[in-house]
């Protein structure tokens, strides 16, 4: 088996993780839990971009802009009307709030579309091979939409008021409401901007296969390996911990059996936590 074809792959992959792995750890930065309820908007943004696509007529980036947009709205309405009601009974409530949202939302999903896959609109192309590595077309457009994704959002936490904003409340959010920071409007903006890069991520694993109600709870756990391993609240740490899911999965092909493949996000989940509980580019807890 070609390793160096694994580890091409592993970074493929591990560039659309990134993407709903960044606002995972953005929203658990501001909001101060791990919402696991960005599955389902993963579902959401791939069938809202699949309905764009398929029965609209939209083309993939307009398609995309939909998934994020909608997933993001979905994610500010259930955020504000469904979870922030637990946040007062502790972080674990919280937590399991956001899991059975994330079965309300996929069973929604399933009552509207079933269970069947789908697949997008899609233009057939042949595989790009450079020194022996093979590429497959739309790999290739993921990566580009996920490196813009990465550098829109970098841009906006660094020289935007708001993205200022939305690290001073993660840095220290009493100092943060001191400097008269409003912290319902940097929550909801963290809880736009999270889903929304949950239901981009959705739909870039959809376009690479296909989709169903179960899409994001499949992600879920590479998901969240990949915010652990870089570092809860990192957000650089974010897209090095998906890197590192995504290789590590695909090289772990050379030994074991593909249906073991799953796992190793929750043995990286589990081998982080015991040598570097920060994460690799997280700080620790003072």
């Amino acid at each position: 088996m070609n390793v160096l074809q694994l580890i091409a792959n592993g970074i493929m992959a591990g560039s659309v993780l990134a993407i709903p792995a960044i606002g995972l750890t953005a929203m658990y930065s501001v909001l101060r839990f791990p919402n696991f309820a960005i599955a389902s908007h993963a579902t959401v943004g791939a069938f809202a971009g699949w309905v764009a696509n398929v029965e609209f007529g939209l083309s993939v980036v307009p398609a995309l802009v939909v998934a994020l947009l909608v997933s993001g709205l979905v994610g500010l309405f259930t955020d504000e009307y469904i979870l922030k009601p637990f946040r007062a009974a502790g972080v674990i409530t919280t937590a399991i709030g956001s899991l059975a949202l994330t079965i309300g939302l996929e069973n929604v999903v399933r009552l509207f579309y079933g269970s069947d896959l789908r697949g997008y609109d899609l233009p057939l192309a042949r595989d790009i091979t450079v020194l022996g590595i093979h590429l497959g077309p739309q790999q290739l457009k993921n990566l580009m939409v996920s490196l813009v994704a990465m550098a829109i959002v970098f841009g906006f936490l660094s020289f935007t008021r708001m993205g200022k904003a939305m690290r001073a409340v993660a840095d220290n959010p009493r100092l943060a409401d001191i400097k008269g920071i409003d912290s319902r409007v940097v929550a909801r903006t963290a809880s736009f901007m999270g889903m929304g890069l949950a239901g981009l991520g959705g739909m870039l694993l959809g376009l690479d296969a296909s989709i169903d109600p179960m899409t994001g709870s499949r992600a879920m756990l590479p998901i969240f390996a990949a915010a652990v391993v870089g570092g809860l609240g990192s957000i650089p740490g974010a897209v090095a911990g998906a890197l590192f899911v995504g290789i590590a999965e695909e090289l772990s092909l050379l030994v074991l059996p593909a249906s073991y493949k799953s796992a190793i996000a929750f043995v990286a989940i589990i081998l982080i936590l015991t040598l570097r509980p920060q994460g690799l580019l997280g700080r620790e807890a003072r």
